[in-house]
């Protein structure tokens, strides 16, 4: 049991207000964190005091406040999961031959943060600061399928979602569902052609303390190269899974 039962509420307030689109009512986060009314009342008090919750007088609400913004900014800048992920990577790419990559959801694109290219590979699309639409990626379908069904509806609502890069892809919701669903039951996300023609990935994803994904583990390698893909799947698998420990999750 945590020594520090006042901090472990308050965390537990700010990413429950972190989950929310807009501020809410004390009822609901009394609910959604176990709270009394008392304790709550006292903590979001101090917690406002602190700067971490605004306290929305005229709305009776409560959302997060400038504090909260300032550790999500110092989480940008400091980049930990960078700096957790770019060894794993580096030792990816030596163990396969083949460039290993990290990328983050970012709206319905992946958005590369780090690019570990291997010796005497070609250059690819994939560099840092890049973005792809996730459907098409391996990278993006391995993050994926480790969303919420719902959250991934509301990222697709339409067939003008769905863009194309080389003339393959899935165009519907339905399409995209098949691809994730068959992620999730081989254990990683592949692509074939679909980013670049000629090249192809296995990705998988990098999961935080509620099994939510953080970023995708992806490499790419010439389509019709001499690649192990098993193999290939397996080292993106186990390099995602030892990020996936680093980060705290299961």
């Amino acid at each position: 049991m945590s020594q520090v039962p006042a901090a472990t509420k308050a965390m537990r307030v700010l990413k429950f207000l972190a989950s929310q689109p807009d501020p809410v009512p004390l009822d609901r986060i009394m609910r959604a964190c176990s709270l009394p009314r008392s304790t709550a009342y006292h903590l979001m008090t101090a917690m406002a005091e602190e700067g971490f919750v605004t306290h929305l007088v005229d709305e009776r609400r409560y959302g997060l406040g400038v504090a909260a913004f300032e550790v999500g900014s110092g989480y940008s800048r400091q980049a930990p999961l960078q700096r957790l992920a770019r060894r794993p990577l580096a030792a990816l790419a030596d163990k396969v031959g083949e460039s290993a990559h990290l990328a983050v959801l970012h709206g319905r694109d992946v958005l590369y943060v780090i690019e570990e290219r291997a010796h005497g590979k070609p250059s690819l699309v994939t560099d840092v600061g890049v973005r792809l639409p996730a459907h098409l990626t391996a990278s993006g379908r391995a993050i994926l399928a480790s969303l919420p069904q719902a959250q991934v509806r509301a990222l697709y609502p339409d067939k003008d979602s769905f863009v194309e890069r080389t003339g393959i892809g899935p165009q519907s919701l339905s399409a995209l569902r098949t691809i994730l669903a068959e992620a999730r039951q081989r254990g990683y996300a592949v692509e074939n052609g679909e980013v670049t023609t000629g090249f192809a990935s296995v990705a998988a994803p990098v999961l935080d303390h509620n099994d939510l994904p953080l970023a995708g583990v992806a490499v790419t390698f010439a389509e019709d190269g001499p690649v192990d893909r098993a193999a290939v799947a397996e080292a993106v698998r186990a390099t995602a899974a030892t990020l996936t420990r680093r980060v705290g999750g299961h």
